[in-house]
This record gives C-alpha cells, sequence and structure tokens, in this order.
C-alpha cells in the first residue's frame, strides 16, 4: 500500500460561512469529520494547517495534529509546502490536500490520488476525474472540465465545454454517441513534497487569471499533472447555509 500523509488547510475566514471548519454537523465540528475521512483512507499521518487559534484548539483537542501556519498564504497549496518544511518531510513524500469543507469526501478517492501518483515518475502531482453523465454540466462555468492525453496526462482544464465536439454545439446538448467522453476535474490533489517546493517558487500565470483555476500555473511553466479517473463525482461539500444542512442530513443518517 502507497504509504501518504494527508494535509488538511482550514481557515476560520468564509464570506458565506464565518467560522466553518467550526459549524456543527451532526453533533461534530465539520472539520472534525474531515479528518475522519482521512483516517478511514489509512494516511499515515494526518495534520491540520490553520492560522487561526480557535481552529488550532479544537483539533488539538481531537487528537489531531494541528501546524500554525502563515495568515498570508495565497493558497492552500503553500500552507501545505510550509506545513512540509516545518515537519521535515522528504522531497519523495507524497501529500493529499483535502480541503477542510469536504465531509463527504469518500476516503478511497483519497487513496486513489495517493496511488495514482506513486505509479508513474512523469508528474510530480495527480488529482482526480469523473465522466460527466448530465450534458448541462458540461456547459456549468462551475463545473471544471478537463482534457487528458493518451497516457492520462492533463492538456488543459477550463470552465469552458473542452472538448468543444463541432459538429453537436451548440445545437445539440446530447452527447449520447460522442466518442470522447467529457471529464468534470473533482479537485482533490496529490503531491510530492518537492514538486509542491518547486510549485512555491512559481509565479501565477495569465491561464489561471483568466480562468481562474490555480492548476493551470503547473501547465503554464511546463510540469505534467497526472489525472486518475474515478467511477464518479464525490458529493459537494459545504459553501452554503444550504450545503450544511444537506450535509448534516446525510451524516446523520449515517
Amino acid at each position: 500500500m502507497t504509504a501518504f500523509k494527508v494535509v488538511i488547510p482550514a481557515r476560520y475566514a468564509s464570506t458565506r460561512l464565518p467560522g466553518k471548519p467550526l459549524l456543527d454537523i451532526a453533533g461534530k465540528p465539520m472539520i472534525a469529520h474531515v479528518c475522519e475521512r482521512a483516517l478511514e483512507a489509512d494516511a499515515e499521518q494526518v495534520v491540520v494547517a490553520t492560522d487561526d487559534s480557535r481552529i488550532f484548539d479544537t483539533v488539538s483537542a481531537l487528537g489531531i495534529q494541528t501546524v500554525m501556519t502563515d495568515p498570508n498564504h495565497q493558497s492552500g497549496t503553500e500552507r501545505i509546502a510550509e506545513v512540509a518544511e516545518k515537519l521535515g518531510w522528504r522531497d519523495g513524500d507524497i501529500v493529499v490536500n483535502l480541503q477542510g469543507d469536504e465531509p463527504l469526501i469518500p476516503p478511497a478517492c483519497i487513496r486513489d490520488a495517493a496511488e495514482a501518483l506513486a505509479r508513474q515518475k512523469q508528474a510530480g502531482i495527480a488529482t482526480l476525474a469523473a465522466k460527466i453523465e448530465d450534458a448541462d454540466e458540461i456547459f456549468n462555468p462551475n463545473a471544471v472540465k478537463v482534457v487528458l492525453d493518451q497516457h492520462g496526462y492533463a492538456l488543459y482544464f477550463s470552465r469552458a465545454p473542452i472538448p468543444w465536439h463541432r459538429a453537436s454545439f451548440p445545437d445539440c446538448r446530447d452527447t449520447a454517441g460522442l466518442n470522447m467522453p467529457y471529464l468534470r476535474h473533482i479537485g482533490l490533489y496529490a503531491y510530492t513534497v518537492g514538486f509542491l517546493k518547486r510549485y512555491c517558487g512559481w509565479s501565477p500565470s495569465p491561464l489561471e487569471s483568466v480562468e481562474a483555476l490555480e492548476q493551470l500555473r503547473i501547465l503554464w511553466h511546463g510540469e505534467k499533472v497526472l489525472v486518475q479517473i474515478v467511477d464518479r463525482i464525490p458529493e459537494a461539500g459545504v459553501d452554503t447555509e444550504e450545503d450544511l444542512r444537506r450535509v448534516a442530513a446525510r451524516l446523520a443518517r449515517a
């Protein structure tokens, strides 16, 4: 079994749901559920990275390792790189970035990303995608699409419908019979520590600014992103009060 670590970036500030990691879901703070998913994936080490003492204290009381990080980081990736440096992880160690608002993430997805990365040597980062079943999702800018090469490495990520099927769109949204499935990107990443160090030295790219997709920085700087295809898109995380109620109902039934 592939050895890997999980880091869960968790910030207190949230425009729509302030204090989101600490919100109660089925009798536990949301961050506790996320940590449980990481442990169920058989991660050898689970660390919460935060810049807030309230989150630090709550997670520490759960018996989960917690690291205070710089509040000025621009992304969770930078926060994870700081954790790796502080804890002295080696360049070849595999780290999965698990968002702190994903209490329903299947543990198998966490393992899939880590194991996909471990099976090859060309990319320092792996992520997930699943086939789009609903044609309307192809045109939804909140659903990020990805196109792969023949070896499973990303050619491009976009909020636009890619690839553009010239004969079918935009007059018809029926994807039946198309010989190339449309893939939705799932924002779960596994990295090597060595990749994280390189990433933090790169400047933002024009592509990521236009699409508002941080992963395009990697392609812009000439590195590969391995994409592991999984059976289905995981249930959405928590961004709104409605999401909170949905997830709470789901976990109360579990």
